[in-house]
């Protein structure tokens, strides 16, 4: 049996938003390729997000419209950069 700490935390989440785990020794295999892939995404995709969070800020036209938008934004951006912070901080201290 697997236990908790040999799961691989995903970088989506499933039904009502809980996590998703990934069972296997094998870091080379199709999933795990998968997830990799996602997280560079995502993390591309914070970094994108993050140029232009400090573009509007520094453009004082910018209405609250626009900030409300980019505060959610960067919320969904945190929330999945902590989320691939977690996992990879996971698989650091599993040793192989």
């Amino acid at each position: 049996m697997t236990t908790s700490n040999e799961l691989r935390l995903l970088p989506w989440s499933g039904t009502d938003g809980k996590p998703c785990y990934l069972s296997t020794d094998d870091s080379n295999g199709h999933m795990s390729r998968l997830a990799d892939n996602i997280e560079a995404v995502q993390l591309g995709m914070a970094t994108e997000l993050l140029g232009q969070a400090v573009d509007m800020i520094a453009d004082a036209g910018a209405g609250p419209d626009d900030l409300r938008l980019l505060v959610k934004d960067l919320a969904g951006a945190l929330r999945d950069t902590l989320r691939v912070a977690t996992s990879r901080g996971h698989r650091l201290a599993t040793p192989e």
